[in-house]
């Protein structure tokens, strides 16, 4: 259907919302939220589901557009180790850059 949004779609660019999977290896962690540009980088609106093999995932319907992000598990930041472009933030550290086409 031309014009609906997706549920939990994000708008960034102009273009189709896609599926894009977000996955964090912590197997020790107890919670591991997603957080960034794409939900105004809040703590605790994208929790992960952890798998068997302690790997994080959740998938979010993101429209074209580059995307700043990190991981918070329990409580600490991380960033993406699967990541090849960060970008230096305002706290001296570094947000992991995601470009969904």
């Amino acid at each position: 259907m031309v014009g609906k949004k997706l549920a939990g779609e994000i708008t960034k660019g102009k273009g189709v919302a896609k599926k894009v999977q977000f996955e964090f290896s912590a197997p020790e962690a107890r919670e591991v939220f997603l957080a960034g540009e794409f939900n105004n980088w809040n703590e605790r609106v994208n929790p992960l589901k952890k798998d068997k093999e302690g790997l994080w995932k959740i998938s979010l319907a993101l429209t074209p557009g580059k995307y700043e992000y990190r991981f918070l598990a329990d409580g600490k930041w991380e960033n993406d180790r699967s990541c090849s472009g960060c970008v230096s933030n305002n706290f001296g550290s570094l947000n992991c850059v995601r470009i969904v086409q």
